[in-house]
């Protein structure tokens, strides 16, 4: 049986949080792994009663770990999450957020098609969270498209199924406290795919149609200023990790 890790970052959502895990343990139930499996929520130091209220489940639910961490931003969270999952030895790893805008509905399509490809990433095609959100999201493809000459559907989506074998591989290209670990994620993986970092780390990467509704309760912690900073450091950053896959897939050559 394969073991499932889900991870969740979560920074002040005490008004999401019950909900998300009422929507996502019934996964972890269902694919449990003879106990092996967890859904685990990564408190990035919020400062409402988040890590309360996660706590009370935790005391009540088998198979639901929180960890807490003095805030560090979603990118070093989900970084750290993916780590502790691959230290966990879960055989595949699913990572959403905790603001009610995707469907645990929709995991069992992607969980049934986990040996046919080795990550699959949410398309937000029909995302229903704001222009602007559309625009940063547009951005980003284009610059990892630019930078990196691959062809993709979605960078950054909190919606995304992976082996450990290949987040193992593709996370070690990423800086630890990297603020977009998602997209540096995703340029890795269709590196990967295309053959670039050697054959024997050579992939299987698709794309599938999810639904993206607006945020369900809360504020969200990340403005445009915040995105377009990052945007702007995520060129230099961007750039560094294709360096190193140059270096990797010339190395395999």
């Amino acid at each position: 049986m394969d073991s499932l890790y889900i991870i969740i970052p979560a920074y002040n959502e005490a008004e999401n949080i019950g909900e998300i895990i009422k929507q996502w343990y019934p996964i972890i139930l269902r694919h449990n792994a003879d106990g092996n499996s967890r859904l685990v929520i990564l408190d990035d130091g919020s400062k409402d009663n988040t890590l309360e209220l996660v706590k009370r489940e935790v005391a009540k639910k088998e198979f639901l770990e929180v960890i807490t961490r003095e805030n560090s931003g979603h990118g070093a969270t989900i970084y750290f999450g993916y780590q502790y999952a691959i230290e966990s030895n879960a055989d595949f790893i699913f990572q959403t957020d905790s603001d009610g805008q995707t469907l645990a509905a929709e995991f069992e399509s992607f969980w049934n098609k986990r040996y046919d490809d080795d990550v699959i990433i949410g398309d937000r095609s029909d995302r229903q969270d704001g222009f602007m959100r559309k625009v940063v999201s547009f951005c980003l493809r284009l610059l990892v498209e630019t930078v990196f000459k691959v062809k993709i559907k979605d960078t950054n989506t909190p919606y995304r199924l992976m082996s450990r074998q290949a987040l193992q591989t593709a996370i070690a290209y990423i800086p630890k406290e990297y603020s977009l670990t998602n997209v540096g994620l995703t340029a890795v993986f269709a590196s990967m795919a295309a053959g670039r970092v050697g054959e024997k780390n050579r992939i299987n990467l698709s794309f599938k149609p999810i639904t993206f509704k607006p945020r369900q309760a809360g504020v969200n912690s990340i403005n445009i200023p915040k995105i377009l900073k990052m945007g702007i450091k995520a060129v230099g950053d961007l750039t560094d990790i294709k360096k190193k896959l140059q270096d990797d897939g010339q190395g395999e050559s």
